[in-house]
């Protein structure tokens, strides 16, 4: 059991804290945030301490953190806190849902989040700071990248690659063997088929409005 120190003060906090205390043996003891972000001295019932501060209160010898934030700036801002976080001398932990399925021999790195009902197959390596939403597979000998966000229902086949900073969206699907380059953006639903090139925009296509109007049909 270890105790942590979550960076962030909103909703990914929150879950993040929810995760941690439900479904392991690790303690939240406080939560952190850059001082011009620290509005109130208390979140979820535990202390807020500006991150410029933190290791006088919460030492990272005795203390884990974990980085808590979202894909803002394709995942650049919490690729940031994540090595100022190491920078202070913190190790970080990692969360793997009880309800996800993977198997022993995959290497995942740390700060990584991973939630239920993901499937892991073997062989898949997963690199640092990697946040992994709910209900996706991940095929036999994927690579992910580190800093990447793989939302929901997203289906990758195997030897994938996901370069690093990636933001792959909900039920999105990438082809076996496929290589994802670094800082893409893959959107709802798209369906990737061959290699992409770095920094690249890769968008699934949006439902039209009809023009039968919703009180035409019957339900």
């Amino acid at each position: 059991m270890a105790k942590i120190v979550i960076f962030g003060n909103k909703e990914i906090a929150e879950l993040a804290n929810f995760y941690f205390s439900h479904d392991t043996a690790h303690e939240v003891v406080a939560f952190t945030a850059d001082g011009e972000y620290v509005k109130e001295d208390s979140f979820q019932g535990l202390p807020v301490v500006a991150f410029e501060e933190i290791e006088n209160r919460f030492a990272p010898e005795n203390h884990l953190m974990f980085v808590a934030l979202s894909y803002a700036q394709l995942n650049l801002l919490r690729k940031t806190k994540y090595l100022a976080a190491k920078a202070k001398g913190y190790k970080l932990a990692s969360y793997i849902c009880s309800k996800a399925h993977w198997w022993n021999e995959n290497k995942i790195g740390e700060n990584c989040f991973i939630l239920e009902d993901v499937i892991i197959q073997p062989f898949v390596e997963i690199g640092n700071n990697v946040f992994i939403w709910s209900g996706n597979h991940i095929g036999h000998h994927t690579q992910i990248k580190d800093h990447a966000f793989i939302t929901s229902h997203v289906v990758m086949g195997g030897g994938v690659v996901i370069g690093e900073q990636c933001f792959v969206g909900i039920n999105a699907t990438i082809r076996d063997h496929v290589s994802i380059g670094d800082r893409c953006i893959i959107g709802a639903a798209a369906c990737i088929m061959s290699d992409t090139e770095p920094d690249g925009l890769y968008l699934g296509a949006a439902s039209p409005r009809a023009k039968t109007p919703s009180s035409k049909i019957k339900l």
